[in-house]
């Protein structure tokens, strides 16, 4: 296989070389070839959280409007009830070992950390193509030629929230005494694949890893997740023999706002605790946070999720606030949260009233999911990546962003992120938000490609499923350069991989 890794010989002789050094040395050998210090046992590490970000898509795309036509559904059907203007797709050549192994090595190159000072990685996907062998494993190619196979960290699955468990797992391991020094890297990708109906234009695909350490510039707030769990059947996957999911559209709605309503109160909870423990005695709402990014099935429930925050802080607020803060909603003042979910006119009047609000703190995280389509796991950190995409450094330094995670089944948590106040030419904030200026350009070099070829397409991945013995049909030109790709799956069911060259 191609890689672009750190030299193999190189690692083997300064471990050789620091294996004669007498153990006093030791810590000043690894400084030197390792940005990352020591763990300190007497203090905890400072601002933990996300240093760098990375996602991958897909190189190819079929336009929405072009699939109404096909599916002969009204105009707008997709593009506005869905909110999503192109849904990216995989071949049979990209699974989701691969699309890790890509954005796993874009994430090291663009960073040019050595492969040696990651001591955790974790992957959060739903996409499962073995039950027994992780995808963890299959990243650990990665780091075959450093050498470094001591790393933690394995698989999380629970629909679209195992990438924000393996986020908090990676940063609980780092403020725990397991903490060894190193960084965490937290990777979560899905290929989102429905059967041939209504829910085929609801997909997408891709990934994104999160470089974890401490002096981050989007520090995840310690002590502040709202988060709530029980068991649904409103999205699962039974069938092992399929990629597709069975689901029951108006349950999974109705779960996920309700998760979002019961989060939100929980969060808002343990902030105000800890506001009233520094000397403010005064209540939490959507004012105090200048981002807000959710995981994202679709743009459209984005837009009502938050006018169902701007509700549950109207339901909350003395009778006073009510009327001075939310004029033109009184009439909504004796409802309660879970009598409402199919209340069309609280949606309609708050739908409104939010608007503003919308537009300000949200609408720019939704870009990567109006071009590319859900992404599962990875879903609510590409909103992350198109926020600090649309924002200049300067726009986001010292804000708050606030996140909503849900996976169905379900498991969901609301948390916040803190973002540097420094946004100085050359500054951790000032270099993440470079990192995906490029996002825009990216998605312009992909390949437009016919609804007839994208629905060819997925009756391949349809055939070819749990498949032996075959290489996927292809032309490998076509993935963007530097993606990993399936070569080969043989007789005995395992995976080989390449790269297609940089």
């Amino acid at each position: 296989m191609q890689r672009l890794l750190t030299p193999a010989r190189q690692v083997k002789r300064l471990t050789q070389e620091a294996s004669l050094m007498p153990a006093r040395l030791l810590p000043a050998v690894q400084q030197r070839f390792s940005t990352v210090p020591l763990a300190k046992t007497n203090a905890w590490p400072k601002d933990v959280g996300i240093l760098a970000l990375e996602v991958y898509f897909p190189a190819q795309y079929v336009d929405q409007a072009d699939l109404e036509k096909y599916n002969n559904v009204k105009a707008g059907h997709y593009t506005v009830g869905l909110g999503q203007t192109h849904m990216g797709f995989c071949s049979v050549q990209e699974d989701i070992n691969s699309l890790c192994l890509t954005v796993v090595q874009r994430l090291m190159e663009r960073t040019k950390l050595p492969w040696d000072s990651v001591g955790r990685l974790e992957v959060g996907t739903e996409t499962i193509i073995d039950k027994s062998k992780a995808v963890k494993t299959v990243l650990m190619e990665l780091f075959q030629d450093s050498g470094n196979t001591d790393i933690e960290g394995i698989d999380t699955t629970n629909a679209c929230y195992g990438g924000t468990a393996s986020l908090f797992n990676a940063a609980n391991w780092m403020e725990s005494s397991s903490w060894d020094g190193r960084y965490a890297v937290v990777v979560c990708g899905d290929i989102a694949v429905y059967a041939n109906g209504s829910g085929r234009p609801s997909g997408g695909a891709g990934a994104a890893a999160m470089l974890v350490g401490p002096k981050a510039p989007l520090v995840l707030e310690r002590g502040l997740r709202g988060t709530h769990m029980e068991n649904a059947y409103d999205f699962y996957k039974p069938d092992g023999a399929s990629e597709y999911p069975v689901v029951d559209g108006k349950l999974s709605i109705q779960c996920y706002l309700r998760a979002l309503d019961r989060c939100y109160t929980v969060y808002r909870q343990k902030i105000q605790r800890q506001w009233k423990e520094a000397g403010i005695d005064r209540p939490f709402t959507l004012e105090d946070l200048q981002f807000m990014i959710f995981h994202t099935p679709f743009c459209k429930l984005v837009q009502k999720s938050l006018a169902r925050l701007m509700f549950s802080d109207f339901l909350s607020a003395s009778s006073d606030t009510q009327s001075s803060l939310y004029k033109g909603l009184e009439a909504f003042r004796g409802l309660k949260l879970e009598d409402t979910y199919n209340n069309k006119d609280v949606e309609k009047a708050f739908l409104k009233a939010s608007l503003d609000m919308f537009n300000k703190k949200t609408k720019a995280s939704l870009y990567l999911s109006k071009y590319n389509g859900n992404s599962y796991t990875s879903s609510l950190y590409w909103c992350l990546a198109s926020l600090l995409s649309q924002h200049s450094a300067q726009d986001l330094a010292g804000s708050r962003i606030g996140a909503f995670s849900y996976g169905s089944g379900l498991a969901a948590s609301f948390f916040s992120l803190q973002v540097s106040p420094d946004a100085s030419p050359g500054s951790s904030l000032e270099k993440l938000v470079s990192s995906v200026s490029d996002l825009p350009q990216r998605l312009a070099s992909r390949k437009c490609v016919s609804p007839e070829e994208f629905t060819e397409v997925m009756d391949q991945r349809e055939h070819f499923f749990h498949k032996v013995n075959y290489s996927p049909p292809g032309d490998t030109s076509s993935l963007f350069p530097g993606t990993w790709y399936l070569e080969r799956v043989d007789e005995l069911h395992r995976r080989k991989y390449a790269r297609r060259p940089v």
